[in-house]
């Protein structure tokens, strides 16, 4: 039978219903057969007795679990319930000490049960299919909550990669104006910068498309990207970057650090020719990696700092809040006349990095 038939078949409620029913019908004949062999009146006896009880069921699954239970009326749940169960109890009495001979007047019915033994028939159905009702219920549940979670990975990671994605075009712009400026300086430098802007792109482009990247990597990069800026700052400003600790075995989200530099170089050394520095520092140590970034506050043109100076950092903090929630730390000390950075991060050992 073809896989998606079976699966319709498997989730149609009426055949469920079904099933279940045509199952309890063929356990109680069996129960209720005066011999090995299934007369008509087995038959008929089966039918009739089985009324009274899904008339019961039904109404409890339809009526009283969604009316009391599903509101957490317990008290009047349980009281509704109790008089169902006593009245359709009553009914089938009823059924088969009176009724039944106007019904069926062919045929001679007598009650096997007494009223107490049918309280048990019908509380033993109303239980089974309580809990069918309600696992149903909860499996619905977890199906749900378990979608949502998924979807909401998933916007996260497809959020992430917006995120990244915008680092990229702000870094290459930035970059094609300093090599459209050595070109028409004509500047030896121009063929040193594209090579090694060449590898930082490829970097970029196949090396972050994964959630965590190795964090010596990431390290070599940036003192790449540094170099790469040190050839469009030429001799305007002192830069220092400096690493402590051991980077081997570590993983992180790629291009956190990125914006913040840029920045440093984009609004430290513009326009100031005095004085101006960078001082970059990293410490590593078994589980976080703290980030340090110091640089002269210069004078930029107004409407580059009403254009882009809030893209880096907005976007830094929310990729922030996506990847480690809770378990970062970014602060600005203030200092005058000088932009202060200060981020820690958590670091991830190789066989423990979450999927994003």
């Amino acid at each position: 039978m073809n896989r998606h038939i079976l699966s319709g078949i498997i989730q149609a409620r009426w055949l469920q219903h079904l099933l279940f029913w045509v199952v309890s019908w063929y356990l109680l004949l069996r129960l209720f057969a005066s011999s090995s062999k299934i007369m008509p009146i087995d038959l008929i006896y089966t039918t009739v007795f089985l009324v009274p009880v899904v008339a019961c069921v039904y109404i409890n699954i339809l009526l009283l679990i969604p009316k009391f239970l599903g509101k957490k009326k317990y008290l009047l749940y349980t009281l509704m319930l109790v008089l169902s169960i006593a009245f359709f109890a009553w009914l089938n009495m009823l059924l088969f000490s009176r009724l039944i001979d106007f019904i069926l007047p062919g045929f001679y019915f007598i009650s096997y049960y007494d009223y107490t033994d049918l309280l048990k028939f019908f509380f033993a159905f109303i239980l089974i299919t309580t809990l069918l009702k309600l696992s149903k219920g909860w499996f619905r549940l977890m199906e749900t909550r378990n979608n949502l979670e998924r979807l909401e990975k998933e916007h996260t990671r497809a959020e992430l990669e917006t995120l990244k994605s915008q680092i990229n075009p702000h870094f290459l712009f930035n970059s094609l104006n300093t090599l459209y400026s050595l070109v028409l300086k004509k500047s030896d430098m121009a063929s040193g910068y594209i090579l090694k802007l060449s590898g930082f792109l490829r970097y970029l482009l196949y090396e972050t498309s994964s959630g965590f990247v190795n964090l010596e990597d990431e390290l070599a990069h940036i003192r790449e990207y540094i170099e790469l800026q040190k050839l469009r700052a030429g001799e305007l400003a002192t830069i220092t970057y400096s690493v402590s600790g051991d980077p081997s075995g570590k993983r992180i989200a790629p291009l956190l650090f990125l914006p913040l530099i840029e920045n440093s170089f984009k609004h430290g050394i513009k326009g100031e020719t005095r004085a101006s520095f960078i001082d970059i520092r990293i410490t590593i140590d078994e589980k976080l990696i703290g980030f340090d970034i110091r640089n002269n506050i210069g004078y930029y043109d107004a409407v580059e700092k009403q254009d882009h100076t809030g893209i880096g950092l907005e976007n830094l903090k929310r990729r922030l809040d996506l990847l480690y929630q809770d378990q970062f730390s970014l602060e600005q000390p203030e200092e005058k006349d000088v932009f202060h950075i200060k981020l820690l991060v958590p670091l991830q050992d190789e066989a423990t990095v979450p999927d994003r």
